[in-house]
């Protein structure tokens, strides 16, 4: 009875345990991943506070220009005779004046911020799309991982079975000891699989939480999500399209033009001339106070803006330039994304298709002659490493074509393949 409460007790504790630890481990989806990323990302957050700096450049280039306030006070006799009145004479002077803009300066300035400002946005949503072409590479790498350690699992267990019965026919005498030998020694081959995809698993899990900032143990965090293959993707023409208004490098590109060509305008506002507008209080005996207005225009004898005007008529033609350049770039990013994620969904159909179950069909048919002595220890060992062979192959296909998916939606600047 005492024994029976203990095992009961120790149950209970094990089971908690496994609990708390299943509780305990985060596991993300692919969503939650890139949530996650967006906000605890250092490079990522940096690149947003770039964009605050920019917003702040705005309010600068909008500045009114500031009044100017002169004082004088003229004829202040310190070192009169007779009774000391040294305000006698004096002449107060007060001014005021305001520097006057033209050609909507001002305007300009802020017109040009405000897109220096929608280039910098453009400029972190490339930064983003860069990175989390980082961050899918390493969860893809991770499903891999997750995907190929279960298949040394499966394969160990698979070929202990194998031993356990070749040792019951060692014993019957059915298969020579060195037969069994050969057979014990193979095992050595499944758990050197097995620690290396361990390895990889938890070097992929690094990865993910370097980038997430995160430090988390990597025994308590996970990612899940499908690793298979589709066959339904979009044409060639609809990935170029839909690159073409949504890479967030080319809208930068475009973005630069406009600038240029207000900055332009700018360049030729400011060879304008701006008058200065003033105003005065003084007092002249016996007038007690006078009110005067001046203007101050200065003569543009010399274009002293001249250079400025060629620079950003060439900083046009420049940027103009590279948004070609740019626009070249992303269709031959999607042509070759596309073309990679062709050829790896015209090996992976045959594999699923026809491979993987002759494979099997093979494996599972020698083994069973081999059992009963209709087929060599040779033939048998061959068609093992043989359906090991096209299993790996076919589960790094599926990485290849997930990561040529990752590929693709980088170069279209969105995620059109989940």
């Amino acid at each position: 009875m005492h024994r029976l409460v203990l095992h009961f007790g120790l149950g209970l504790l094990f089971t908690g345990c496994f609990a708390q630890q299943a509780l305990a481990q985060k596991t993300y989806t692919w969503q939650q991943l890139r949530e996650q990323f967006e906000v605890t990302n250092p490079t990522l957050l940096a690149g947003q506070i770039n964009i605050a700096e920019s917003r702040a450049e705005e309010i600068t280039a909008y500045l009114r220009p500031n009044p100017d306030l002169t004082g004088t006070f003229d004829q202040f006799d310190p070192f009169t005779t007779g009774p000391y009145r040294p305000l006698t004479y004096l002449l107060p002077y007060v001014s005021f004046s305001y520097l006057h803009e033209r050609r909507n300066k001002r305007e300009l300035r802020l017109e040009s911020a405000r897109k220096a400002t929608d280039i910098a946005q453009s400029s972190q949503a490339d930064l983003e799309r860069t990175l989390l072409f980082g961050m899918r590479g390493v969860f893809v790498q991770t499903l891999q991982a997750k995907a190929v350690l279960k298949l040394a699992q499966d394969n160990l267990a698979y070929w202990d079975k194998v031993l356990a019965v070749s040792r019951d026919r060692y014993k019957a005498g059915d298969i020579a000891e060195i037969d069994l030998d050969r057979l014990e020694l193979q095992r050595i081959q499944f758990e050197s699989d097995l620690m290396t995809a361990e390895v990889n698993l938890r070097t992929s899990k690094i990865q993910i939480l370097t980038l997430l900032n995160d430090r988390t143990p990597v025994e308590e965090f996970d990612v899940t999500g499908p690793y298979d293959f589709t066959t339904d993707i979009l044409p060639l023409d609809d990935f170029r399209r839909i690159a073409a208004e949504t890479r967030p490098d080319l809208k930068a590109a475009l973005l630069a033009v406009d600038k240029a060509k207000t900055d332009h305008t700018l360049a030729v506002a400011n060879g304008s001339t701006d008058p200065t507008f003033g105003v005065d209080f003084a007092r002249n005996p016996p007038i007690p106070v006078y009110v005067g207005f001046s203007v101050n225009i200065p003569l543009r004898i010399f274009d002293r803006n001249q250079g400025e005007k060629l620079r950003t008529q060439l900083d046009i033609a420049r940027n103009e330039r590279l948004r070609d350049a740019a626009l070249a770039q992303v269709f031959s990013d999607v042509d070759s994304a596309y073309a990679m994620l062709d050829s790896n969904l015209a090996l992976l159909r045959p594999y699923k298709a026809d491979y993987l179950p002759r494979a099997l069909k093979v494996r599972d048919t020698v083994a069973f002659a081999y059992q009963r002595g209709g087929a060599s220890l040779l033939d048998f060992l061959n068609a093992q490493s043989d359906y090991r062979g096209i299993e790996l192959n076919y589960l790094n296909l599926i990485g290849s074509y997930l990561t040529a998916a990752s590929q693709l939606n980088l170069a279209v600047g969105r995620e059109v393949i989940p």
